[in-house]
């Protein structure tokens, strides 16, 4: 009897051990582990890879030939399209007023979009009417917004008005005609109409910060200036980067808003490179217009990528 019942107990431990290393028939695998996941990714690959990657090639291809609307056959010529726009004066004006441009509308973005951010960081229902009204500029078409703005910098607009009625004198300024205003009205501009998506970028790293740190600064005495330039300026470096990636891609890439106030004048004061491409296309010369367009793509890369790096190790620091 003393061994048949010390029989069950002692095989119990290897019985608990056998069944714990047994799987579970039960446990349904992770999407990731079945590899499901794949074939949800894979239309938006597909799509890159068509509406993208594919252009890309294609467009490298015809920057290095001699295409244009004026011959049936089209053969490599090397880098002559290069030369050609250098030669013309085309290139490296267009390179130059594009990185001009950039830095203009970065600078813009961050100095209204961040106070702004700031102003707009309590939830409340005031708040978020003013939110809602500084994102409209969104969702306006570039074009339509570019013709809205050019309308209202005009000689006779009501932007000349309003100066006139607060500074003595009457003001009749061509904002979007002197070269030495052109520029940064058209910069300005960009920068308005993205404003409101680059502040909800902001009040959402500033939602993230926890209030137990904020807290914590002001009862050892910290000001508003202190937290925020020790703790709420720090704590957003995600959003900041993101910001200006955003930001440096949508400006070296500029076209609507160009197109629409100034359309590349007055001369080649606004004259970027997508412009500048245009330009090309509209007379036929499509190789020269493809390396234009490879030369933005090439812009994009070698200034955003490297600044976005520099900004993530700052992150981590």
């Amino acid at each position: 009897m003393a061994s048949s019942t010390l029989t069950p107990a002692a095989g119990a431990p290897e019985q608990t051990a056998v069944r714990a290393s047994e799987p579970n028939p039960r446990r349904r695998k992770s999407p990731r582990e079945g590899g499901h996941w794949k074939w949800f990714a894979l239309p938006a690959v597909l799509l890159v890879a068509i509406f993208f990657a594919l252009p890309f090639v294609l467009n490298a291809g015809f920057a290095f030939s001699d295409w244009s609307g004026y011959s049936e056959e089209i053969g490599f010529n090397g880098i002559d399209n290069f030369r050609t726009l250098i030669d013309q004066e085309i290139f490296w004006p267009a390179v130059r007023t594009t990185l001009l441009y950039a830095v203009l509308v970065l600078v813009f973005q961050m100095a209204v979009s961040l106070p702004l951010a700031l102003a707009l960081e309590d939830t409340n229902r005031l708040n978020t009417v003013y939110r809602s009204l500084f994102f409209v500029p969104v969702l306006i078409s570039p074009l339509a917004a570019g013709y809205i703005w050019k309308g209202m910098l005009a000689g006779n607009g009501p932007i000349n008005g309003l100066l006139s009625f607060f500074l003595p004198g009457t003001v009749d300024t061509a904002w979007l005609g002197d070269p030495t205003t052109a520029l940064p009205a058209v910069a300005l501009i960009e920068a308005w109409k993205w404003s409101g998506l680059i502040t909800l970028v902001y009040i959402a790293g500033l939602k993230s910060i926890p209030k137990e740190l904020l807290e914590a600064a002001t009862i050892d005495g910290a000001n508003a200036w202190t937290r925020f330039w020790k703790i709420k300026l720090r704590m957003l470096a995600p959003a900041l980067t993101f910001n200006v990636a955003v930001t440096l891609a949508v400006a070296l890439m500029a076209y609507d808003v160009v197109a629409a106030t100034t359309a590349g004048g007055p001369g080649d004061t606004t004259t970027v490179l997508n412009v500048a491409m245009r330009l090309q296309w509209g007379q036929s010369f499509f190789g020269p217009a493809s390396a234009l367009s490879l030369t933005v793509a090439t812009l994009v890369v070698i200034t955003a990528v490297p600044l976005v790096m520099w900004l993530r190790k700052k992150e981590v620091n």
